[in-house]
C-alpha cells in the first residue's frame, strides 16, 4: 500500500531537520572527536614548507624514513610480539614528523651504530634518531640537529660487581664489550688501553655475552645501560660512575642546513610546549625518578 503524500513530506522534513541539527553540532562523535585536533577546534592544516625542501618532499611523499635502534630499551626497542618500535628516540621522531605535516607517517629502519652515516649519505633514511652522539669526526660526514638529550658513558657489570669495577680505569685488564662504530668503544680504547675489547653490532649481544661469562663488563651511555639493567631481571647492575658527556643529536645529510634548522626549531618548540618532557616521562621516566631540563640546542 502506498504511503499518503502528506506522510512522505513529513518524513522528509524530519530527516532534513535532523541533518541540520547534526551539522550545527559540528559532527561530534560520542567521545567528542570531531576529526580535528585541539579539542574540537579547527582541523590542523598542513604547514607550508619551502619548495624543494626536504620537509616539502617528505610532506608530499606522506612518509618519513627514520633510522633508529631496535634493541635499546627506553630509546628504541622493537617488540618481537607486535613489531612496534617504542622509546624516547621514537617519540622525538614522531614529534618531528607531526611538525612536517599532520598526515606524515613514519617508516622506522634499524640503524646500528656502524652504518648510521652510510644510511644518511646513501639517502636510505631522511634522518637518524638513534642515541647518536654529536662529535667533530661525525660532522665531517653528516649534519646534526640538537642535542635533544645528554647522556654519560658508564659501565654495566654482573649483579654484585664480583670484580669490583668502580670506574673506567678498572677496565684495564678486563674483558669489555661495546658496539662497533660507537663513541663508546673509542672511549674505552683510549681511556682503558689495557682493556680486552670485544665489539658487536648491537648492545643486546654485549649483554648476552656478559650473561654467559664471555666478558666482564659492558660500557656505553648510562641511559642505554639502565634499559639493559631493567630488562635483565636482576642479573646486571650499573656502576654509576659516568666518565664522559654524550650529547645526542638528530642526524641529517651534511649539507641540508635548511632541514637541520627546521628540526632545531621543532626541538625548541617541544621544549617550550612540554612535549619533550611528556615524551621523556613516558619512556626514560620508567628508569629514572626525575625529568631533567632539556639541553640547549647548538646551532653550529
Amino acid at each position: 500500500m502506498t504511503r499518503p503524500r502528506s506522510r512522505t513530506r513529513w518524513l522528509m522534513t524530519l530527516v532534513l531537520g535532523l541533518a541540520l541539527v547534526t551539522a550545527a553540532c559540528g559532527g561530534d562523535t560520542e567521545d567528542g572527536d570531531t576529526g580535528a585536533t585541539g579539542g574540537g577546534g579547527p582541523a590542523t592544516e598542513a604547514p607550508q614548507h619551502p619548495e624543494g625542501s626536504t620537509m616539502a618532499q617528505i610532506q608530499a611523499a606522506g612518509t618519513m624514513r627514520v633510522g633508529t635502534k631496535f634493541d635499546q630499551p627506553g630509546f628504541g626497542l622493537k617488540r618481537a610480539t607486535t613489531g612496534e618500535v617504542e622509546g624516547f628516540d621514537i617519540e622525538i621522531a614522531r614529534l618531528v614528523a607531526e611538525a612536517i605535516g599532520p598526515d606524515v607517517d613514519i617508516e622506522f629502519i634499524e640503524s646500528p651504530s656502524a652504518v648510521r652515516e652510510q644510511l644518511l649519505e646513501n639517502g636510505d633514511v631522511d634522518m637518524v634518531v638513534a642515541t647518536y652522539t654529536i662529535n667533530d669526526a661525525r660532522k665531517q660526514r653528516v649534519g646534526f640537529a640538537g642535542p635533544y638529550y645528554v647522556a654519560g658513558q658508564d659501565i654495566m657489570v654482573p649483579a654484585g660487581n664480583p670484580l669490583g669495577i668502580q670506574g673506567v680505569d678498572d677496565l684495564n685488564g678486563k674483558r669489555v664489550c661495546s658496539v662497533s662504530g660507537s663513541t663508546s668503544v673509542e672511549n674505552v680504547r683510549e681511556m682503558a688501553p689495557q682493556a680486552q675489547v670485544t665489539e658487536f653490532d648491537v648492545y643486546s649481544k654485549c649483554a648476552d655475552a656478559m650473561g654467559d661469562g664471555r666478558i666482564d663488563a659492558v660500557s656505553t651511555d648510562n641511559t642505554i645501560l639502565l634499559g639493559l639493567v631493567e630488562g635483565s631481571g636482576g642479573k646486571y647492575e650499573l656502576v654509576g660512575n659516568a666518565f664522559t658527556t654524550e650529547p645526542y643529536g638528530i642526524g641529517v645529510r651534511k649539507d641540508d642546513v635548511q632541514y637541520r634548522n627546521f628540526i632545531n626549531d621543532t626541538l625548541e618548540d617541544m621544549y617550550a610546549s612540554g612535549a619533550w618532557a611528556d615524551a621523556y616521562e613516558r619512556t626514560l621516566g620508567r628508569f629514572v625518578d626525575e625529568v631533567p631540563e632539556p639541553p640547549e640546542v647548538d646551532r653550529y
